[in-house]
């Protein structure tokens, strides 16, 4: 299933999703490895097996199998990383923040791609899953990467319209 053939599965209450998405995808403020990566670790993050189906299918041919890992690992490691670090900086007591995370995060150091483009995922992941400490984090290393707020804001887009189909799709094949 493409991202086309699941965007006409969308109800027409949906319409702006569409839109989105397909706007996004033909947008050119980043390179095809930071937006289809983009789009396939915000899929693995929001969850929905059609759209991880559909974008896995839309990144097949634009991706690497590197960066097709990357995308997966940033989502799978942002998953246990925005649960954590939101928790520290959620709860008052300062001392949680003053200890060792001691949670295994190999992969950011070592991705198997360019570094900017897998903290580019790790930023839509951390967009999705509200981690407020790791969104500063993930801009802040981009921005010494220099990328621009713009293809910051692209990452951020894709990651929002992403959750927002996910959502849809779960909530029709509920109702």
């Amino acid at each position: 299933m493409s991202v086309d053939s699941l965007k006409a599965t969308l109800p027409d209450y949906a319409k702006d999703l569409k839109l989105n998405i397909g706007s996004l995808l033909n947008e050119t403020v980043l390179s095809d490895q930071q937006k289809y990566g983009s789009l396939l670790a915000s899929a693995h993050a929001a969850g929905h097996p059609d759209l991880v189906r559909a974008a896995d299918a839309e990144a097949a041919d634009r991706l690497s199998p590197e960066a097709r890992t990357a995308a997966k690992a940033a989502a799978a490691v942002m998953a246990m990383n925005n649960v954590y670090y939101r928790a520290v900086h959620l709860i008052s007591n300062d001392a949680y923040r003053t200890l060792p995370a001691r949670l295994r995060m190999n992969v950011i150091g070592a991705p198997g791609i360019e570094k900017a483009d897998f903290e580019l995922y790790s930023l839509a992941v951390s967009a999705i899953n509200g981690c407020g400490m790791c969104l500063d984090a993930h801009e802040a290393e981009l921005r010494k990467h220099g990328l621009t707020v713009e293809q910051i804001q692209a990452a951020l887009r894709i990651g929002a319209v992403v959750n927002a189909i996910s959502h849809v799709l779960t909530a029709e094949q509920a109702a």
